[in-house]
């Protein structure tokens, strides 16, 4: 099971350049995350989830492709491909992997309105290498939430306060 690490941050185009950022860092193996989702508290109160992989159109893409081999050995692709998208869009829309969709809705709502939080599920990762790509967004980072332990939740406290100090640093010169 992945580490969770929730990142708060002060609007969402933020959190997802952070998002799109650890993408990149995930191609240079620095990082493996299972899950990637930006949480926006909108000022009108509504909470809304962006997740990294839209489940339903993944379902719909597969089951098509599956229904279409179903339907070449009954002779009919055409409706093998309907019912198989249908039917994979359906369970694409059913299944909640990653991170758990009524705890991200939780932190949205814990966040005042027009903030955003970056909720991770991380597989592994060279953290302090990590926080240094990503060192000029600490300064509007902060941690929220994690499930790593008192010691490891401490150094992840003390990498990201290091990394403000070194952006302000860098700011001020």
């Amino acid at each position: 099971m992945g580490q969770l690490i929730v990142l708060g941050y002060p609007d969402a185009a933020e959190a997802e350049e952070v998002r799109r950022e650890l993408v990149g860092l995930q191609q240079d193996h620095l990082i493996a995350l299972e899950d990637a989702v930006v949480v926006v508290h909108h000022s009108e109160g509504k909470v809304e989830l962006r997740q990294a992989l839209n489940l339903t159109a993944a379902g719909a893409v597969s089951g098509g492709f599956w229904g279409t081999l179903v339907g070449l050995l009954f002779l009919n692709p055409l409706v093998g491909a309907a019912v198989g998208a249908g039917v994979g869009a359906a369970s694409g829309a059913m299944t909640d992997l990653g991170i758990n969709d009524g705890f991200l809705k939780e932190v949205g709502e814990a966040l005042k309105p027009g903030k955003a939080a970056l909720c991770l599920l991380v597989k592994e990762a060279t953290t302090d290498r990590v926080i240094e790509k990503l060192r000029r967004h600490a300064g509007h980072t902060q941690l929220l939430q994690t499930n790593l332990s008192h010691t490891d939740e401490d150094h992840l406290k003390e990498l990201l306060d290091q990394a403000k100090q070194q952006a302000e640093a860098l700011r001020l010169s």
